[in-house]
Formats: C-alpha cells, sequence, structure tokens
C-alpha cells in the first residue's frame, strides 16, 4: 500500500509540473530551442541505449514536448466559431490529434512494465491435468486439418489424459440437411471425409445440430461433450509444437483461479503486404508488436486475453461463465473480458508454440480485420471495459486501449483530407505561422516518432504502422459506421486459409487506391501552384503541401501492397534439421533435411560434393522419434539449387497417404526453435533515418509497380472484403 501510495503521488506531481511548464508563455525562438534540445536528447539517450533513470529522463522529455503542443494547439490554433466553415473541420481535425495523444498516453501505462513470464513448472504424469484440445473447422481443406490433428496428438503429454477434439461446423445437421442439394450433398460428404480421418489420426469428430453463434458456439457445444480439466484452442491452422503442453501445462498448478494461458501467433508465410512488398525475410511481423510487447504490457494488469487459438483454458472457469462469449464476433476477447470480470487471472508465455497461416490474398487480409475491428468495436460499445462491473481500474485501462485501437480509421481519415481542405478550398483549419508550426508541431511529431521507435523499435521499422493503417482505413471506415449503426448486426466471416495466386494481378480491392493516390498527386500540383502565385500564404502553404506529402508517400507504397504477386507454393515450407537417406536403385546417400512442407522437402547431401539423381523415382528413408522404425517415402528429386560445391535439391512426393502426412507433421512440427530463431533475426532496429528513407523509396517503386499494373495487368477476382 505505502509503495502504491508513494507511486501515486509521484505520478500526480509529475503531473502537476508538466502542466506547469506547458502553461508557460514563451516565444516561437525559445519554444524552438526547447524542442531541438529535447529532441536531441531523446536521441542521445536513444542511440546509447540508456537505462534505469535516463529511460524516465526520455519519457519526462517526450512529455514536455507533448503536452506544451497539446496546451499551444488548444488555446492558440482553432478558427473562430464565428466562422462555422473553418471552426467546425477546424475541431474535427483537433479533436482526431487529441484521440492520437489520449492513445499515447493509454499506451504508455499498458506496456509500463511488460512481464516476462518463468518457466512452467514440470509436472509429474500423476499429477498431470487431463486435457482436451479443441480444434475448430469450418472450410478449411483436409490437408491443413491432417497437419493440425497429427501434430496435436503427437504433443508431448500422457496419452491416458490427452483427447484432441475436431469440431467441424461445416458438416452440422443444419448443414446436411440444407434445402440446397449442393450445400447438403457438400456437408455430407465433408462430415464423412472427417469422420474418416479423425478415425485413422485418433481424434474425436464432433460437430453439432445448428450452426449457431459462430466459433463460441462451436467451442461451447464441445465443452458439453467433452470432459478435460484444460482446454487447449488450436484454430484450423495452427499447428502446436510438440512441448506446448510441457510448457504451459504447468502454469496452472501454481494458480487456481489462473484461467488462460496464452502464447503467440507465429506463421509460415507472410501476409500480403509483406508477401507484395518484399519484406517477409527480413522486416519484423505486423504481429510482433503486440506479441512482443503489448501483451507482455497487458499481462501485468492481468489483463493479456485470450487470441482465440495457442491457448490453453480452464474448464472450471469457462463453465462458471457459460462458456465461450458470442455477443460479439470476436468471441476471444470477450471471453476474456468476461472471466477478468469475475476475478480469474490469465497468463501470457511469450514463446511461440504454434506455426499457423496468414491470409494469402489482399481481399482476405481486408476480411480478417474487418472482422477483427467490427468485434473489438461490438465489445466496446455493448460491453463497455470503462463500465464493466468487477474489472480493476488497470483492466478497464487495458481493455480500453485494445478496442478503440480499432477506432484508427476515423482519425487516419481526418488527417488524409485535412491538407486538402485547405489546398482545395483554402479552408483554414489550422491556425499557425511557419515559425509556430516549426518549433511545436514538429518537436511534437519528432518526440512522438522517436518515443514509437524507442518503444517497439524492435518490433516494429518506422513508417509501417501508418502502412497498415491506412491500408485498412479505406475498407474498415464502413465497418466501424455499420457497427456504430447496428452493434448487433455483425456476422462471424472464416478468414479463407490456402489460397494461392497463379500470376501477377491487381488485387479487386485495389481502385480506391488509385484514386486516393490521384486526389493527392492533383493537391501536390495545386499546392505548388498556389505557393508561386499566392506569396502572402507561402508558408502555411509549406506546412499543408508537406503534410500531403507525407500522405502521398505512404498512399503510393500502398499501391505496392495491392499488386499482388504470385504465390503457387500451395503448401507453405518449415525450416527443420533432420536425417535421412536417399535411396536410388543401388546407391544410398545420407541427406540432411532443412525444410518440410506437404508438398515435398528440401535435402543437402551429408558429403557436399555428392550430387542426388534428378528426375528420377526414389526412396527416401527418414529417422522417426519415438524409437519407431524409419519412415520410408516414394518421390522423386526435381531440382537443384546452388554451385557444385554445396547444392540443395528439392524433393517431391509422388504419392503421401495419411499416416505419411501425419509422419511429415511429426517431423514440421516437433520442434519450432528454428522457425523462432529465423522469427528473432528478423526483429532488428531500423533507424528513423533509414526507415524513412527507404518508405520514400517503396513510394517511387510501388507507384511506379501500381501504374503499371494498373494498364497492364488485370483485377483478380474472389471475395470482397465481408466475405474473405
Amino acid at each position: 500500500m505505502q509503495v502504491g501510495a508513494i507511486r501515486l503521488a509521484t505520478t500526480l506531481a509529475l503531473a502537476v509540473v508538466l502542466l506547469a511548464v506547458a502553461a508557460q508563455p514563451l516565444s516561437a525562438a525559445s519554444q524552438a530551442a526547447i524542442g531541438i534540445a529535447g529532441v536531441a536528447a531523446m536521441i542521445g539517450i536513444r542511440l546509447l541505449r540508456l537505462q534505469g533513470y535516463w529511460r524516465h529522463l526520455f519519457y519526462v522529455i517526450a512529455g514536455i514536448l507533448i503536452v506544451r503542443y497539446v496546451y499551444w494547439r488548444t488555446t492558440s490554433t482553432i478558427p473562430s466559431s464565428a466562422e462555422l466553415e473553418n471552426f467546425i473541420p477546424g475541431v474535427i481535425l483537433y479533436g482526431a490529434e487529441m484521440f492520437c495523444v489520449m492513445f499515447l498516453f493509454i499506451n504508455l501505462f499498458v506496456i509500463a512494465g511488460p512481464v516476462t513470464r518463468r518457466k512452467a513448472p514440470l509436472l509429474s504424469p500423476e499429477d498431470a491435468p487431463t486435457v482436451d484440445v479443441f480444434i475448430p473447422t469450418y472450410n478449411e481443406p483436409k490437408d491443413i486439418l491432417i497437419a493440425t490433428l497429427a501434430s496435436a496428438k503427437a504433443m508431448i503429454y500422457p496419452a491416458d489424459k490427452l483427447t484432441v477434439y475436431l469440431l467441424d461446423d461445416g458438416g452440422t445437421d443444419q448443414k446436411v440437411n440444407d434445402p440446397d442439394p449442393d450445400v447438403s450433398e457438400k456437408a455430407a460428404e465433408r462430415r464423412r471425409d472427417l469422420q474418416d480421418l479423425c478415425a485413422e489420426l485418433g481424434a474425436v469428430y464432433l460437430t453439432r445440430p445448428f450452426n449457431e453463434q459462430a466459433k463460441a458456439g462451436n467451442l461451447t457445444h464441445a465443452l458439453g461433450h467433452s470432459k478435460g480439466e484444460l482446454i487447449a484452442v488450436f484454430d484450423a491452422d495452427h499447428a502446436p509444437a510438440r512441448n506446448f503442453l510441457q510448457l504451459t501445462v504447468g502454469h496452472f498448478s501454481t494458480d487456481d483461479r489462473l484461467f488462460l494461458v496464452q502464447t503467440p501467433h507465429q506463421f509460415l508465410n507472410p501476409d500480403p503486404i509483406e508477401r507484395n512488398l518484399g519484406t517477409f525475410k527480413r522486416m519484423p511481423s505486423e504481429n510482433e508488436m503486440f506479441y512482443g510487447m503489448i501483451q507482455k504490457g497487458l499481462d501485468k494488469w492481468n489483463a493479456a486475453f485470450f487470441c482465440g487459438s495457442a491457448a490453453l483454458l480452464r474448464r472450471t472457469a469457462l463453465e462458471e461463465a457459460g462458456g465461450f462469449s458470442g455477443a460479439s464476433i470476436t468471441e476471444d476477447c470477450e471471453t476474456a473480458l468476461e472471466l477478468h470480470s469475475r476475478g480469474w487471472h490469465s497468463l501470457y508465455v511469450d514463446t511461440p508454440l504454434v506455426a499457423g497461416l496468414q491470409p494469402e490474398t489482399f481481399a482476405a487480409f481486408i476480411g480478417q480485420r474487418s472482422r477483427w475491428c467490427r468485434g473489438m468495436l461490438q465489445i466496446l460499445i455493448l460491453k463497455n471495459p470503462l463500465f464493466h462491473a468487477g474489472l480493476t481500474m488497470a483492466q478497464r485501462i487495458c481493455y480500453l486501449s485494445s478496442s478503440m485501437f480499432w477506432l484508427f480509421p476515423l482519425p487516419r481519415t481526418i488527417f488524409l483530407l485535412a491538407p486538402l481542405m485547405y489546398l482545395f478550398f483554402d479552408l483554414q483549419i489550422y491556425n499557425s505561422t511557419l515559425e509556430e508550426f516549426c518549433a511545436y508541431t514538429i518537436s511534437y511529431l519528432a518526440a512522438s516518432l522517436i518515443m514509437q521507435n524507442y518503444n517497439y523499435g524492435q518490433f516494429r521499422w518506422p513508417w509501417v504502422s501508418e502502412l497498415y493503417e491506412y491500408v485498412q482505413t479505406i475498407y474498415l471506415l464502413p465497418a466501424i459506421v455499420s457497427v456504430i449503426r447496428n452493434p448487433r448486426r455483425p456476422v462471424f466471416n472464416v478468414t479463407a486459409k490456402g489460397v494461392t495466386t497463379e500470376e501477377d494481378s491487381l488485387s479487386e480491392l485495389a481502385w480506391p487506391y488509385f484514386a486516393v493516390v490521384g486526389v493527392l498527386l492533383l493537391a501536390l500540383a495545386i499546392g505548388v501552384m498556389r505557393f508561386n502565385a499566392e506569396t502572402e500564404a507561402r508558408g502555411m502553404l509549406v506546412i499543408v503541401s508537406i503534410w500531403n506529402l507525407l500522405n502521398l508517400v505512404i498512399a503510393a507504397v500502398a499501391l505496392g501492397v495491392v499488386c499482388e504477386r504470385r504465390e503457387r507454393r500451395r503448401a507453405q515450407r518449415l525450416p527443420i534439421e533432420w536425417r535421412g537417406s536417399l535411396v536410388s536403385g543401388t546407391t544410398t546417400v545420407p541427406v540432411i533435411i532443412r525444410e518440410a512442407s506437404m508438398g515435398g522437402l528440401k535435402l543437402l547431401p551429408a558429403a557436399s560434393q555428392t550430387a542426388l539423381p534428378l528426375r528420377k523415382a526414389c526412396e527416401l528413408t527418414i529417422e522417426t522419434r519415438g524409437g519407431r522404425p524409419p519412415a520410408i517415402f516414394h518421390g522423386i528429386v526435381v531440382n537443384a539449387q546452388g554451385d557444385s560445391t554445396q547444392r540443395i535439391y528439392g524433393w517431391s512426393f509422388t504419392e503421401l497417404n495419411t499416416e505419411g502426412t501425419r509422419l511429415i507433421a511429426e517431423l514440421m512440427y516437433g520442434d519450432l526453435g528454428l522457425l523462432s530463431r529465423i522469427r528473432l533475426g528478423r526483429q532488428r532496429v531500423r533507424s528513423l533515418l533509414v526507415g524513412t528513407a527507404e518508405v520514400f523509396a517503396w513510394s517511387i517503386t510501388y507507384l511506379t509497380r501500381g501504374l503499371y499494373f494498373a494498364v497492364f495487368r488485370r483485377p483478380a477476382t474472389g471475395p470482397g472484403p465481408g466475405g474473405a
């Protein structure tokens, strides 16, 4: 209590000091001096990687620059209320900025003390609780399900205490008895196929009478037909590592009120932005910031939430709440909110223990994000965390942060339109001289960018957040409006996975992005013409034109995002390190398996000078785990890469039955350590200068690429953002 009181008093004292400093009247030159000194100090602390006292000083300096900007922005820049044509858009812009400042401080609270958990205690087979594995599925292909089921069955755990369930919502009684014969026939065939698959792999097939409450209803139905003390949930395309339960189950023995152990989601394939920009192998993935920092920050406040997969939950907690919550279409976060409000605890383990798939096409990506956005806004409206009974104040702030984040299309749209109001219509919605703008606004923006790089530099390159938000804004803005109009209307749409793009093409969602670029280019031209003609307004024209140029840079890079690169690979590869031997005729060659997928393998001869026979039928013998005899596969070496000193060979299976698929899945997901090390290798900090220069270079490259695709490549066809 005493420590808490001291912290509260210190926080209040700091707030008073910041407000006092913010209210001090200064000339533009004096403020510019403060801004330059403050930004320089922040850069120095960042470059020297100073910790302890210096870290606190870093945030104090940033706070002073931000609060001084807010005070100046509030008292000196808003248009007069007598000029409604300027005042109304001016206040809207001011509101968008203040929303971002408020969210910045909320986010700083969330990540104030990220938690790194110790390893879970190991339990003896006698003390290990029973575990039911739930794998919900709707329309995923059979080969994806085989991999997930096989890897779940291969997890290290007492066999008599582990049961794997396939929860099939694509073969329900409702679908099997559908009046449309095509629907009913496909559903019945799917049910038969998956029943046979489960029988072969030793899993339990489970379906239900009706498709009610989507994934939440499917999971809740399974609760009533199983009895394990703990529930492990994996999406149909999230295959777990063999040690998943070893590293998670023990945590439940340390806290009787623990309802959730969540682990990060790790992906085999790039999302469409990473693939189309060619950054997957060198840039941290978009989800790294959430799983690498934000979830660890939420964990400090007992607010780490269920992410729908790669998690372990306690049955008694779920039964107390009546199952998985289904009022929104994001059942995972909503379920965690309900259980936290009942006094249950959660825990986050920052160890990637699953390998999953991301949407392959831009349309599928937008569909997935649209569902997340609508679901989180449903929670904000229907179960507002600020007023939800049972939560601590810290939990309220954390859930508010998680749900409010998805309002980003609103300020992002306003920041896109604001400079156009002046360039096209000469509206005075931001009253400032060039000197004041440089003194206050540039120091505020620089402090914000440096702080973002300081907090998340390991997980997010400069301007990449802005790019991801912009490409989603155009289609998420209507989704936000629809939820506000009718919070109970959104329905759950399954994200398409396993889709391939045979040729380079333009996304079917691309044209609005070209329209935006056209408008921004026109605005830039008008700004140049007005600069030459209106000498008295040059200061403001410089400010607004630079703002518009930054918007144009991001919009130009987005054209590269909607130019879909071909992806013909139907099975994603996983890096592994395993031994085997290739037999061709009377010759046996020891090989090292470097990559594996359900379609083939990458082989490296153990002796570097040895060549493998190309285009000849061969047998591949692979060592197995658990003392079982080696597995034999039939296939062909289809290609070779590298020079004569060391060649990597591509092997393709000529046949692969269910048992063979199970063995390959065990091989692929037995140890995700290599994949995790690749992930860590991509977490390299990009400086603001290098990151900014790179984004400007991207804008030129992808503007050119986008225009080429618009002229010579026809748009792809496929589901829109609501049905992906």
